[in-house]
């Protein structure tokens, strides 16, 4: 579908029109950040600022934007600032006044510390740094989100990995195959969601979020998959004698050497299928291959189909036991489990292989509307919001305190992040920075232009020291 407007001044919640008139009178400047201020988890890997940068930023506003802004807020009951917009069109060519600062993208962040900060570099554009407000939190909430949860994943999958393999860091990669596409609720969600999961692994079949990667952070392949089967490719060939030829079809097209493939087996009955046919009439098919055959389970508990399978084609195809004391299947066979997961049920099934003494390493694990679809702002509580103000020339402390909420107590003052000589993060006043010390908030975006760009290479660098820096704490 296509956009169904590039007009970015409207491009904001309704009641952003009416507030340039809301201000006390002679303000010059505002000052407003980003935090996730708690939730799911207790910190937030920051990721997707660039693309809403690039997308909608960047681009200036024309005469027929305003001209459209008018009638449509007109007629939508609201005041129109048509003064203000055609103001940054004469003296700014169309293009935002508007400086943003950010921590690194992939950056592992604990909660409650501030992540972006927005304001305005021309005093006669004080009501801009509010007006953005629906474009940035959208642009912060939703991929950091998805890759904190991808990330959440990664790290119990990682754990669970050096607990039972011994090669846990060469195949984390691949664990966890994103399967979201189609149960996302549209094709920019795809593309955010799961350029977010590429930052932690390198499996998917969500086509859009390679082509976001691709255009927003110049990586060519983000990520990869393999032939796979689906219920209607096997169940077309019928029942009983059918389901053997589904399979053997599969074989025969794509179980070449080196090669991977994945088969949906649970169409009639998964534990038949496991037992009389890839381990009995197709077991020596596979063996000659030289490929790696994945057993997809699709149906039942996952925290017993999946364990209940390994042990099955580990019966067939027999097991070694690693140096770590688990066992393994032979490398031409696999499973993997994409039927009801979440980051906790992730767990629950490592927890139970564990438990029987099977290595993680036999398994991989699909995800769709777990990975990329189960949330909302409010899974880390995201929120923008003004913390200081510049009338006549002075800076000025904002904030909110509800006494009926703590947690949406807001930040005062112009604002730094900091990591101090442990490597903890921490939010200080700007006035605070002491001689030497790194504010971790980099400007992004002036008037305009990004000024600092982050490849995919080094967001995945980032998240990944991140990784190693929450395991070592856990231990």
């Amino acid at each position: 579908m296509d956009a169904i407007s590039n007009n970015l001044i409207l491009n904001a919640d309704s009641y952003k029109a009416s507030h340039f008139l809301q201000y006390p009178p002679h303000t010059t400047r505002v000052s407003s950040y980003i935090e996730s201020r708690g939730g799911k988890w207790d910190c937030a890997v920051f990721f997707g600022l660039q693309m809403a940068l690039i997308e909608y930023l960047c681009k200036p506003i024309t005469k027929q934007d305003i001209d459209e802004a008018g009638e449509f807020w007109k007629e939508h009951g609201l005041p129109f600032n048509r003064q203000g917009w055609e103001y940054i069109l004469k003296k700014h060519d169309g293009f935002l006044p508007l400086k943003i600062e950010a921590v690194a993208e992939g950056s592992v962040v604990p909660n409650r510390n501030v992540l972006v900060q927005i304001v305005n570099t021309d005093p006669e554009c004080f009501w801009l740094t509010s007006y953005v407000e629906t474009i940035l939190v959208r642009a912060a909430w939703y991929p950091t989100t998805v890759c904190t949860n991808s990330f959440m994943c990664k790290a119990n999958i990682l754990e669970s990995l050096r607990r039972t393999s011994d090669n846990a860091d060469a195949t984390a990669g691949f664990k966890l195959h994103d399967f979201g596409f189609r149960g996302v609720s549209s094709f920019e969600s795809a593309a955010l969601g799961a350029a977010a999961h590429l930052v932690n692994f390198l499996g998917t079949d969500t086509v859009a979020g390679i082509l976001a990667a691709r255009k927003y952070y110049g990586e060519k392949m983000a990520g990869y998959s393999i032939p796979a089967a689906e219920h209607s490719t096997i169940t077309a060939w019928g029942e009983g004698n059918g389901e053997d030829a589904a399979y053997a079809n599969m074989l025969d097209n794509f179980a070449k050497p080196g090669k991977t493939v994945a088969v949906v087996s649970d169409s009639y009955d998964i534990f038949n299928a496991v037992s009389k046919l890839w381990g009995g009439k197709l077991k020596q098919k596979i063996l000659d291959s030289g490929a790696t055959v994945v057993i997809r389970t699709d149906s039942g508990e996952p925290s017993q189909v999946a364990p209940k399978v390994i042990e099955l084609l580990m019966e067939k195809f027999g097991y070694s036991v690693n140096l770590k004391g688990y066992k393994l299947l032979p490398s031409c066979i696999r499973v993997i489990q994409s039927e009801g997961l979440n980051v906790d049920t992730m767990k629950t099934i490592l927890d139970q292989l564990e438990r029987r003494k099977l290595s993680t390493e036999n398994i991989n694990f699909g995800m769709g509307g777990g990975l990329l679809q189960t949330f909302d702002r409010d899974t880390l509580r995201f929120a923008m919001k003004c913390s200081a103000i510049e009338i006549d020339g002075k800076w000025k402390d904002v904030s909110k305190s509800p006494v009926t909420d703590r947690q949406k107590h807001s930040k005062k003052g112009r604002l730094a992040l900091v990591k101090g000589k442990k490597g903890e993060y921490g939010t200080i006043r700007l006035e605070e920075l002491k001689p030497g010390q790194e504010n971790l908030l980099k400007t992004v975006f002036e008037n305009g232009k990004v000024t600092k760009k982050y490849s995919f290479a080094e967001i995945r660098k980032n998240a990944n020291q991140g990784l190693e820096e929450m395991l070592l704490g856990r231990k």
